[in-house]
Formats: structure tokens, C-alpha cells, sequence
């Protein structure tokens, strides 16, 4: 079970409290300890059990917060070390209560999901409620055989599966899928001491080719579950960051075998406004033994490479800020060795002896011959205005000649 918020930007109690004194647990407390103890406060402030008390709405913000904090391996070791400083509030899982939000946030809600922004919603109070007192229906779900259904949002179809001791030292995995894609969790819940099932794991849908899905993997090794969430704030401001922290959303489930017996899982209807369809199927691994192994091995090679994500994004980010820093230089540069070659084409310009064309305020231009050249005069011996005379004063003569010898 996840945290609560009573709308998708609420942020983290301003003034914090220890985690593990909000949760009443002590330091050194197990994983399961600090699950149940986060369960009996979840459901006693639970805002669907007290409308009418605004405190207590506070007081589950606060319990979900400090759960987010412990219930998160790296997360716990960090505020044990440095306190709430060494903690990224932003990478810490936000959940919402859609029985909670009303139609329009809803419908934002719902927007923002299509739109591919992961949402994690909590599980109602009712459902959590029915379960531990034990007055849900629970259907049997045979070893493998699948059954199909649709379940109403936030509500929650029970799942009866037994296993025998050879099922149990084989493994068994359990698996819902949904071909319109609809969204839903898987739930598992444990037995409790006055005869109700409390909560254990939960596996939220996961939109696959063209299904959601989603499953859970008793196999006798640690296997992990990807919670695409972790880190959605960050990795949205930074682009760099959905590649890199990709791989941070694999968290490893806290149950990894199952016993001879039979055991609760449920579907739970998380769409925002209509029914989930689905199918779910129960395995034994004895079967599969082939694919288990190559589970077995993947798991292990997306363990190594995340941890050379880590390595390599230290040294991504060194060369991406080098880059960065010749490239600036690089523009600098450019704009410099320009200005220099203009300066230097205006210097080889400079070496004439006609001056630069000047445009007069008419429009018609004029040009101003240098010191060294001569004008031209226009009464000149040999120029032209004489040549025209003499020319004409010939002709003139031979006239006169012609007649006279008329």
C-alpha cells in the first residue's frame, strides 16, 4: 500500500517529523515490521474514514510520507546518514486517492495519464478494510488455469490460489493482462492473526505493446519490479535524466517465495472513470524452467548496467559541461576571427586613389577624381570644340571654291 494525497501537487509536511517516530517503529525494525505498522496507521487516518476531520487527513500525509522514506532501501539508508538534506523531495513517490479528488481533478488526473505522465494512486480504504476483517469474496484460481473479468474502479476482485509443495519449491508466478489496457494493480495479501489478509505487495499495470500488464514472481530469487514514478519529477526537467534514471525505478520485491497453502491475491480496478478488464493466470514454474533462468540472468545484467549508468552519467555529465564550454568557446571564437577579417578587408579597401562614390540628396551621384589627374578643358588646341571648327570651316571653303567655278 502507498502513500495518500489529496491532490497531484501536494508536497511533504512542511515541518517533518522522524519518520520512525511517525510510524512508531524503532531503528532497527524490519521491512515487514515497518509495512504492518505503516498498514495500521494508513487505514486509521485514512481521509474515506474521517471526512470530517481535517487533522487526520494531515496525519496520513504525514504517515505516507515517512512510509515513502522507509519502506525505500537506498531512501532509509540516506536519511539515516544525513537526515531529510540527503533526500531528493522530488524523487519521493506522490500518490493520489481518486475516491478523493472529485470529478474535475479526476478528469485532470485522467488527462495527465493519457498524456503518458505516471500517476500512482493509493488503494481505497474499503477494500483495505473488507480484506483484514475478512468479509471479501475470495474465487479460486487453480494452478495453471486463467479466469477473465471486469472489476469496477477502486474496487477489487479476490483470488484464491493453492499450491502444493512441489508447486512451492518450483515457483509460481502470477499474472494479470488487460487487452484494452485498462489500468489495475495486482495485489498479494498475507494471512492475519484474526483470520482477515493484510496487504503485502502490490503491482501497478504496465502499458506492454498493445496490453497493460503486470506480475508478480516467486521464484526463489530476488526479482524486481519497475516503478516508473521514482524520479518522474527530476526526469522531467531534465531530459538527460529518463535515460539515466531509467533504470532507478527497479525496486526489489519483498517476497520472493511462496508456501504450500493457499494464498490471497487480488485485482484492483484503477482506471479513473470505467471498469478494468482483465484476465489473470496462475503457473507453476516446473514448466517454464527454461524462461525462469533467462529471468534469472536478465535480472542480473539490469542490476550491472544500472550500476554503470551510475558511473557513466558522472562521466556523461564531466563531457557534456566540456562540450558545452567549446562550443560557447567555439561561437566566441567564430564571432572573433569575423570581426577580424571585416577589419582587414576595410584596411585592404583604404589603399586607392578614388575616393568611395557619394550620393547627392537629389539622388544622382558624382565622383571626385584624385589630386594627380587633369581636367579636361573645353577650349583647348586639339581638343575637341577645335577640331569641330576647323572641320567646318573646310567645308565652308570647299562650298565657297565650288561656286566660284560655277
Amino acid at each position: 500500500m502507498g502513500s495518500k494525497k489529496t491532490d497531484i501537487t501536494s508536497a511533504p509536511p512542511a515541518l517533518r517529523r522522524d519518520p520512525y517516530e511517525v510510524l512508531s517503529v524503532s531503528r532497527d525494525s524490519t521491512d515487514q515490521e515497518i509495512k504492518t505498522a505503516y498498514r495500521k496507521l494508513a487505514l486509521k487516518y485514512h481521509p474515506d474514514k474521517n471526512a470530517s476531520n481535517p487533522e487526520a487527513s494531515e496525519l496520513f500525509k504525514e504517515v505516507a510520507y515517512s512510509y515513502s522514506i522507509l519502506s525505500d532501501p537506498e531512501k532509509r539508508r540516506q536519511y539515516d546518514s544525513l537526515g531529510f538534506e540527503a533526500l531528493d523531495v522530488e524523487s519521493m513517490d506522490m500518490e493520489i486517492d481518486l475516491s478523493n479528488l472529485g470529478t474535475v481533478n479526476t478528469v485532470f488526473a485522467a488527462l495527465f495519464s493519457k498524456l503518458g505522465v505516471p500517476i500512482k494512486t493509493t488503494i481505497s480504504a474499503n477494500v483495505l478494510e473488507e480484506a483484514l476483517n475478512g468479509t471479501v469474496t475470495v474465487r479460486p484460481l487453480p494452478v495453471g488455469t486463467s479466469v477473465s473479468g471486469k472489476v469496477e474502479k477502486q474496487c477489487a476482485h479476490f483470488f484464491g490460489v493453492t499450491i502444493n509443495e512441489q508447486q512451492a519449491e518450483a515457483g509460481i508466478v502470477v499474472r494479470v493482462t488487460s487487452t484494452t489496457q485498462s489500468k489495475f494493480k495486482l495485489l498479494y495479501f498475507e494471512q492475519d492473526a484474526n483470520g482477515g489478509y493484510g496487504l503485502a505487495l502490490q503491482e501497478d499495470s504496465e502499458k506492454s505493446g498493445k496490453v497493460t500488464s503486470a506480475g508478480m514472481y516467486f521464484l526463489h530469487f530476488q526479482v524486481y519490479r519497475m516503478d516508473s514514478t521514482v524520479n518522474a519529477l527530476a526526469i522531467a526537467k531534465d531530459p538527460d535524466a529518463a535515460f539515466f534514471k531509467r533504470l532507478e525505478g527497479l525496486q526489489p520485491c519483498e517476497v520472493s517465495e511462496l508456501k504450500a497453502g493457499t494464498h490471497i491475491f487480488a485485482v484492483y480496478g484503477d482506471n479513473f472513470f470505467k471498469t478494468a478488464t482483465y484476465t489473470i493466470e496462475a503457473l507453476c514454474a516446473k514448466t517454464y524452467e527454461d524462461t525462469t533462468e533467462k529471468l534469472k540472468d536478465i535480472e542480473a545484467q539490469i542490476l550491472r548496467k544500472r550500476n554503470e549508468l551510475r558511473q557513466f552519467e558522472t562521466e556523461y555529465r564531466k563531457a557534456l559541461a566540456r562540450f558545452q564550454e567549446v562550443t560557447n568557446r567555439y561561437s566566441q571564437e567564430k564571432q572573433s576571427v569575423d570581426e577580424l577579417l571585416k577589419q582587414r578587408d576595410s584596411i585592404h579597401a583604404s589603399f586607392t586613389v578614388t575616393k568611395m562614390v557619394s550620393y547627392l540628396s537629389n539622388g544622382s551621384t558624382s565622383k571626385v577624381i584624385g589630386d594627380d589627374s587633369k581636367a579636361e578643358s573645353p577650349v583647348e588646341d586639339g581638343g575637341s570644340d577645335g577640331k569641330d571648327k576647323s572641320s567646318k570651316k573646310k567645308w565652308f571653303n570647299l562650298n565657297l571654291k565650288g561656286s566660284e567655278k560655277k
